[in-house]
């Protein structure tokens, strides 16, 4: 009989020892990584001296022919200044996007109308946010024009001087460029037509069809119809000059399968793998170049999983036009190499192997700083990423006869490096890349017999100007900081010297040797003194092995404890009014080895998290991490404790819910014991095992036995507590209705000093988001559905209702359905489900009638899919969507997976935010627009303890988002969150 844990343990798969290699080189600390990549990029004083010459040859070119192109020509055309420039294009690509005509008029007169709107600017995400981007685009470096204040002034400016028409005319400013630029043509068709140019100068060309991440099983389906067009397209434009000569396309996977993760690597490989190879298959038949496109790091395993198998099929045997992206900001950068190597030679592919720097730097520094996990997955300093490219290329040299190496730099000494280290060449060897738009003057000094000599090749975007953004963002921004080449280049002011200076050598000045960037927090020290929470990189093969290992064997909990008559209530206020004194000093000390030992125990809380809660595997990690958080953020905050000033309240009951049994149990442990009280801790009757093991460590932590008591029992149980005259204080979460019972109860007698006893209270919410037709649909529909039917939509801060602008509707409601789709729900021990059971059956019975009742009276109701597995179902409620005419339909919170849509017109607004205040709740609400008007207008009229703008609304985090609400939703914000 198969036994908890046994099908996540059976989604893991042992390593070979080159994906060992790879796996165990992820956060690698920078020290480690950095002498063997310096001794392979070195190469001796000869190799050096003529790279150096080179690139001073390359750069003085570049700086002599230097002429405005695309953006900058347009502006000076127009006569507009650099901060003009920007804030014309921020504002003409935010036109771009919306749907209605009022919205955009809005947007205009929220920048460039007079009155005080100046007042609140920089306040929040706005019109600006990419003008970091766009000044880049205009001056060729990073300036500061981003400031909203400056923009701000340009666009009033620009009105003065030229009316409105010059903000129609600016649309069509920016979609020129964006044509010109950094798209080769709409259409692949266009793209073929304009790349002859350049191919008659002898350049080649690798096509990228625009597209970002797929969200729903039609946008994989309509990017898999681009590709295979485009295939046909390149294939016959490409007339037979095969794999190195002639065209080749570069495909994104994750815009093929709407749940590209390591979770769902089942339906990936049952569902994507034969699409992939359905295209691979249309290339081989054309003999051009199939390229693999490189994404974030947690789908790195994946990718390589993938392309193994293409490589491994018999269909693609002689082949030699599979190719694959390594970037080398990844610290496992030189074990993919080392892989892929032998993989080519395996399989007898001469595999191309495009490297490049890396274009999602930013995002995996925060997500691995907000993960807890133990280091970056990629390198701090650039330097180190120059030289794991310098290293890099060493290999892939040395490996000609297996790989077909491509160089994709914009960097003139990283091309000359390359070019002395390769040694004498012959057509075939290797070659260069460049972006389009980006790359091509510094390749024109390299391309043609007249010149290096050298084949490139440009990566080029193809698509409409709306999906244009996340490409340019993520592109520009890797060539556009302060550090950059591309950056550097564009400044006079940067000598040739310093331009030109030897990544290798300044990396070997460094003290010590890899020493990792000054200036950025490693992921444990995200909070200063307080240490950060560990999580867990579960898209690592190695770390969920062993995490399966650790859960199947995990000891099984003490069983539940047992429910506490009267006499043991009586002996717990005893115990706890007889308490010795308890230092701050010990208190501290406490709940640091608390949290210690939360982390050591682990796998014993994840287990009992899973069986006894129903969480998910990532929601357990969660909450554990989140219970650390609240030991170790309460212990500083009793850092300098003074008994003359702080005094205990006594005996403080904290009842908590089964929702989160172990963080919000300790929370509010913690909290009164870092107070210096003594505590009676009443658990939800649902969840009592939990509690039991977070006592035992408590007291083995050096809790008093005294100071601490687990009261379990049903809700008479917490009643009597809360009656009982010993109680000084009350901490609850849990239902508006047992909140307002413990109220009453309360009101009838006070504390010491005749003051009333305090109660702090945190409740349920109708919690709602408002949409309107400026937000953009993709980071709407990923929000909703995470505040929705995360933790199956059992969090007091979980969305109950979504507003959407009906204008926006038409788009985003479809969108959302489809993605909903996607959405597994399953045993909560399974790596691939993301919504578990709801508590219990009745839980479930009470969330399914009332979808029903709204069945019934005529709404529109969308669903998911539930197990398979009958045995299963009655815990279990689909993620369901229920289109309501009003607000009126929804009267009390659903605590479970359903999100209540309505629409609204624009003019509706505010009527809209005065309704849902007065439904009374107020505990997280959500606001998405572009517009900073509107941001001030709804947040400075909404009724909500936290609001957020332009994310989702759950997971407030420890002791940096208090968290409580207001009204019917609770007494208000908890520091500690």
């Amino acid at each position: 009989m198969a036994s908890l844990f046994d099908a996540f343990a059976a989604e893991t798969r042992a390593l070979t020892p080159l994906r060992a290699a790879i796996s165990g080189a992820t956060r690698r600390p920078e020290p480690e990584c950095l002498p063997p990549l310096i001794a392979l990029a070195l190469g001796d004083d000869a190799e050096r001296g003529a790279a150096r010459t080179t690139a001073r040859r390359l750069v003085c070119a570049l700086r002599a022919r230097r002429r405005p192109g695309g953006v900058e020509a347009l502006v000076r055309e127009y006569a507009l200044s650099s901060e003009e420039g920007v804030a014309l294009m921020c504002l003409a690509e935010a036109l771009l996007r919306i749907p209605d005509a009022a919205t955009r008029d809005a947007l205009i007169r929220d920048k460039i109308g007079g009155g005080d709107w100046r007042a609140h600017l920089g306040a929040s995400p706005s019109l600006f946010v990419n003008a970091a981007t766009w000044g880049l685009v205009i001056t060729g470096r990073l300036t500061g024009t981003a400031a909203e204040q400056k923009l701000s002034s340009a666009l009033v400016r620009l009105l003065a001087r030229g009316g409105e028409p010059i903000i129609r005319r600016a649309v069509d400013l920016a979609m020129r460029m964006m044509g010109e630029q950094f798209v080769l043509g709409e259409t692949i068709g266009k793209a073929l037509g304009r790349a002859r140019e350049l191919e008659a100068h002898g350049f080649r060309y690798s096509y990228d069809m625009l597209g970002e991440a797929a969200l729903t099983a039609a946008d994989a389906a309509r990017y898999f119809t681009a590709y295979e067009q485009a295939i046909h397209a390149i294939g016959t434009a490409s007339a037979g000059r095969g794999v190195i000569e002639g065209p080749g396309i570069s495909v994104k996977l994750s815009a093929l399968h709407p749940r590209y993760t390591r979770a769902q690597r089942g339906r990936v490989m049952a569902e994507l793998l034969p699409r992939l190879a359905a295209l691979l298959r249309l290339a081989q038949d054309y003999d051009i170049g199939f390229n693999i496109d490189a994404e974030e790091s947690e789908r790195l395993d994946l990718s390589l999983d993938l392309l193994e198998a293409l490589c491994r099929d018999p269909a693609f045997e002689g082949f030699q036009g599979i190719g694959f992206v390594v970037q080398a900001y990844s610290k496992r950068a030189p074990a993919v190499v080392d892989f892929c190597i032998n993989l080519a030679r395996a399989t007898r592919h001469r595999l191309m192997l495009r490297l490049v720097k890396g274009a999602y730097w930013d995002a995996e520094i925060k997500r691995a700083q907000t993960d807890g996990l133990a280091d970056f997955p990629v390198f701090t300093r650039k330097i180190h990423t120059d030289v794991s490219y310098l290293a890099c290329a060493r290999k892939l040299l040395a490996a000609r006869d297996a790989v077909y190496p491509q160089f994709a730099t914009h960097n003139a000494l990283t091309l000359a490096r390359i070019h002395a280290m390769a040694g004498e060449f012959r057509p075939g060897q290797y070659e260069f890349q460049c972006l389009h738009g980006m790359g091509e003057a510094l390749y024109e000094e390299v391309v043609g017999a007249n010149r290096m000599d050298r084949p490139c090749r440009i990566y080029a975007p193809v698509g409409g100007h709306e999906t244009l953004l996340a490409y340019l963002v993520r592109r520009l921004l890797e060539n556009g900081a302060n550090s950059s080449f591309v950056n550097r280049i564009a400044d006079p002011a940067v000598s040739l010297d310093s331009l030109l200076e030897d990544p290798v050598e300044a990396a070997l000045r460094l003290t010590p040797i890899g020493r990792p960037h000054d200036g950025i927090l490693r992921p444990p020290a995200l909070y200063g003194a307080r240490l950060n929470s560990a999580g867990l990189d579960l898209a690592n093969e190695a770390v969920l092995r062993e995490l399966a290992e650790a859960l199947r064997t995990a000891p099984p909990a003490d069983p539940a404890p047992a429910t506490a008559d009267a006499a043991a209530i009586f002996g717990a206020f005893e115990a706890a009014e007889a308490a010795a004194s308890w230092p701050a000093e010990a208190r501290i000390a406490a709940l640091l080895a608390a949290a210690d030992a939360l982390e050591a125990n682990r796998p014993a809380l994840l287990r009992l998290l899973v069986e006894e809660a129903g969480k998910t595997i990532p929601n357990a990690i969660g909450e554990v991490r989140e219970a650390v958080d609240f030991c170790r953020y309460y212990a500083e905050q009793i850092a300098d404790w003074q008994n003359d000033r702080h005094q205990p309240l006594g005996v403080v009951v904290c009842i908590s819910p089964w929702n989160f049994p172990l963080a919000i149990f300790l929370g509010q442990v913690a909290a009164a014991l870092a107070a210096g009280n003594a505590v009676l801790a009443k658990p939800a009757e649902e969840t009592p095992r939990i509690a039991g093991f977070a006592v035992r460590l408590l007291h083995a932590a050096g809790v008093p036995a005294g100071r601490l008591a687990l009261i379990a029992g049903e809700g008479e149980t917490g009643a009597a507590l809360v009656a009982d005259p010993r109680t000084q204080g009350v901490v609850f979460t849990g239902s508006t209705a047992v909140a307002r019972m413990i109220q009453r109860s309360l009101s009838e007698r006070t504390g010491p000093a005749q003051k009333p006893v305090p109660l702090i209270a945190e409740t349920g919410g109708l919690n709602a988001m408002i949409v309107d037709s400026s937000a953009l649909p993709e980071q709407v529909v990923a929000d909703a559905l995470y505040s929705a039917f995360d933790s199956a939509g059992q969090r007091c801060s979980a969305l109950r209702l979504l507003c959407v602008q009906e204008d926006a509707a038409p788009r985003l409601l479809p969108m959302l359905r489809e993605a909903m789709a996607e959405l597994v729900v399953g045993a909560p021990d399974r790596l691939a489900t993301d919504i578990g059971p709801v508590i219990t059956a009745a839980a479930a019975r009470d969330i399914l009638a009332h979808i029903a009742r709204l069945r019934a009276a005529g709404f529109a109701v969308t669903q998911g899919a539930t197990p398979a597995d009958q045995a299963e179902q009655q815990r279990f409620v689909p993620p369901t969507l229920i289109e309501i005419p009003s607000l009126d339909q929804l009267t009390r919170e659903v605590f479970g997976p359903v999100l209540h849509v309505v629409t609204f017109r624009r003019t509706g607004l505010d009527a809209l935010v005065a309704r849902i205040n007065a439904a009374g709740y107020g505990l997280t609400f959500g606001l998405h627009t572009r517009i900073d008007e509107t941001i001030e207008r709804v947040t400075g009229r909404i009724h909500a303890g936290n609001i957020y703008v332009n994310r989702n609304i759950v997971g407030a985090v420890v002791g940096v988002q208090p968290f409580g609400g207001e009204g019917l939703s609770g007494t208000g914000p908890k520091a500690g969150g």
